[in-house]
Order: structure tokens, then sequence, then C-alpha cells
């Protein structure tokens, strides 16, 4: 969530994908199945359904122990009438997409398809219907009405309207995907500065937007030059007591807060990003790792080093130029119940958005994500609401995994295998990606 351009996720690379940087409306004319002139009505009798899968705890995606998609029991089964007509109708030509190419495929192609409820990814599709984008929001009326729909019915309609696609490289290969994931911080902080909080978090200042798109001040100006620092002093909105926590938002992009006012209140705010200031980043992990001064990039080991070095975390920092200015945003009971905007612009959902490469996939499009590792197997939908500096080309994906402190593991271990198919709405164009 900070090293990039827009978004929550512009340069989001901690452990794993925290790690890594260290080292969305009305219905379309139903589509004919093939010999036939009808659609197999969303009302079809189906299978029973299951009872869903418990939601995981609120604020997280879910334990890293306890996030495996493939122990969910079906919804829909490919006897179902709608499988049968999707899977029989025509395959449409595949469609160019910046870096990858989408070839058409069937829903029997994506391993998992049929057992997830879809409600958690349902709130967050509903999100990216408040931005949504060309074609697809004209479906958003339908999506809005089958807010308390049963999963049978959902995946009927998904399958009725929507076209899978397996997201490739441009020559068609099968990519080497990679998944990883991010989170949203909370952490502890002072109103004013004092002896222990000494930190600062900054929101830009007017001197920022008179460079106008030039490199400003370097984060070595900005922590040492007198100068510059009464510069800032006035635009101060937070002051932290360790400078690895002020780099943790800086990364990630975005942060809660704890927020102790003067009068000894405290309060829940969130410091989403607002600008840098202009400087390219530089992981101060893999300087480390470079020096060989640590064995492995991971949070841990930034730690320890920083424990046993604290004389040289500040020339450490000095190594990565940029530095991230913030926004404060109130955070009252209903906004604290989802994450961070993304770059398209929504509360991202745990578990159910991902950052992507935008040249890839456009935002707001629907995947289904397959992998698995030593962390999580996961099969299941999710929406493309962010972006990221270090989320380039075809298969890649950041899964958002929520904020806090119980966020943190499955953000910090998710580093493994990644397959990705986009849903796209049958007989519409794809848009070209965004001009530079």
């Amino acid at each position: 969530m900070g090293q990039g351009a827009g978004g929550v996720g512009w340069s989001r690379t901690w452990p794993a994908g925290l790690a890594l940087a260290l080292a969305a409306c009305g219905t379309p004319a139903p589509v004919a199945t093939p010999g036939d002139t009808t659609v197999p009505a969303e009302s079809a009798p189906a299978p029973a359904v299951p009872a869903p899968v418990p939601a995981p705890p609120s604020g997280s995606a879910a334990t890293a122990e306890a996030l495996d998609d493939t122990r969910a029991e079906p919804v829909l089964a490919p006897q179902h009438p709608i499988w049968r007509w999707a899977d029989a109708a025509p395959l449409p030509p595949p469609l160019p997409r910046g870096k990858a190419l989408w070839q058409p495929v069937r829903y029997r192609d994506l391993p998992g398809w049929g057992t997830d409820a879809l409600h958690d990814v349902w709130d967050a599709w509903l999100r990216s219907c408040e931005r949504p984008a060309a074609p697809w929001g004209a479906l958003c009326p339908e999506i809005r009405r089958l807010t308390l729909a049963d999963a049978e019915t959902r995946h009927v309609w998904v399958m009725r309207h929507w076209q899978p696609y397996r997201v490739l490289a441009t020559d068609g290969s099968a990519p080497a995907g990679l998944l990883t994931g991010y989170y949203e911080p909370e952490l502890p902080a002072r109103r004013q500065r004092d002896a222990v909080h000494r930190v600062p978090l900054y929101a830009p200042p007017p001197a920022l937007a008179a460079a106008a798109g030039q490199p400003w001040r370097t984060r070595r100006q900005i922590d040492a030059d007198p100068q510059v620092q009464a510069l800032l002093a006035p635009h101060a909105l937070a002051w932290l007591a360790d400078p690895l926590d002020a780099l943790l938002l800086h990364i990630q992009g975005s942060g809660r807060l704890r927020l102790t006012e003067p009068d000894g209140q405290v309060r829940l705010v969130r410091l989403a990003f607002a600008a840098h200031n202009g400087h390219p980043y530089q992981s101060v992990m893999r300087t480390l790792l470079q020096r060989g001064e640590i064995r492995e990039g991971t949070w841990e080991a930034l730690r320890a080093w920083a424990a046993a070095n604290p004389q040289r975390v500040e020339e450490l920092l000095w190594t990565n130029p940029r530095v991230v200015f913030f926004r404060e945003e109130p955070l009252d009971a209903l906004a604290a119940q989802a994450g961070p905007r993304g770059a398209q612009g929504v509360a991202l959902t745990p578990g159910r958005s991902v950052a992507v490469d935008r040249d890839a996939v456009p935002y707001g499009t629907p995947l289904w994500l397959v992998s698995s590792g030593p962390v999580a197997r996961l099969r299941r939908l999710v929406v493309a609401q962010d972006t990221g500096a270090a989320i380039v080309g075809a298969a890649r994906a950041d899964f958002f995994t929520g904020w806090g402190e119980q966020a943190y593991p499955l953000a910090a271990g998710l580093k493994q295998p990644l397959q990705l198919w986009a849903l796209w709405p049958r007989a519409q164009p794809l848009p070209p990606p965004p001009a530079e």
C-alpha cells in the first residue's frame, strides 16, 4: 500500500506480500443455448444448498490454519441445468488485455467452482458497484437485487451472465503466478510529540504541490534538515514511537492509529495515502540482504537487526529516499468494519479484495482465484479493487487479509503459486488498459 501511485496498494511489499517490497444496471438479453432458444431460469431446481462455511473473524480473512477452501461443500454441481447450459454455449474469441491474454474456458475448467457460498464476495462486488466500470456496470442493479439471495441463486445468475477466461501471458502460455498478501496495520500514536513518540507522519505540505510532479525532498532531508523540518512541522498528523512502524505505514500506504489526543482521549483514526515525494522506492530489506547483514527477508529479521543496531536504523532508512504523505480520515463504527479504499476508490473487503496489475485486469473484475501453499488453500471468487507497484504481470495478485494484528500472520505468510480466471459479461468487449 505505499510505493506506487494511487490507491491503498501502490507499494505494498511486506512479509511475503509485505516482504517482497522490503527485499463492481439492468439485465442483458439472454444468450441462447446451442440448439435451444431458452436459458435456464434463475429459479431452476437444484440439489439442496448446504450450510455455508462459517465466516472468518471480523477484520481478517481468517487465520492461516483456518483458511482452507477445499473443505467447502458443493453449492452447485455440474449436473445443474445452468452449468450444462453454460458449458455447452459456444466459446467467444480470446480477449487481449495489455500484459495478458484472456483465454475463454468452461466453468468446469475452474478448480473448485460451485463450492464458494459467495456471501462475502457479494459485499465486495456491491462496493465495486459504487464506482462501476463499463460494460459490467450495467449489471449492478441485478447485483444489488441479489443481495439477500441464497448461494445457488447467485451461482445461477453469475453463470448465466458471465463468461470465464483464464488469465494467461500475452503469448498464450500459463505464467508462473504469484500470490502475496497485505493488510492494514493498527498502531498506537500520539497527536503531539513527546520523549517517546518522536517519529512524525505528515500531511502533504503546499511545497509538495508547488513541485509540480518533480521529486521533492528526500527522506534524509526530511529527517535531518532543520529548514525542511520547520516547513513540515505544521503538517504533522501524528507521532509514532518506532521508526519501523512508520516505515510499515509508508509501505502499506494506509493504516489505523489508536491516537492519543492532548486531553488523553484515545481515538481510532485512519491515515490514507495522499501523496509521496516523487523519489523511487528502495527496499531497506533488500539493502540488508545484499550486505549480508540478515539471512532472510522477513519483518522479524528486520526487527531483530534494528534491535541489535539501534544507532544504524536512521542510516538504513535513508537508503530509501521515498516518503509518503497521508490524509486523516475519521473512523466511525461503520467505516471501521471495512478496509481502506483501494485504487478503484472503494473500501476493501478482507479475503475478497485483491490488488492486480491493471494492465492485465481492469478494476472491479471478479476473479476466480486458486492458490495452494503452506499458508492457505484458496479456491474462491475475489474482486480486483487495488493495485501495487510490486504487483506486475498477468497472474499476479496481492490478497487483502484485513486489519490489525489478527490479519498480519496471513499477510506475512502468503507467498505461493497462483492461477487466475477472470469473469466478464457475455458478449461484451474488454476495455484497453489505461494510458500511462
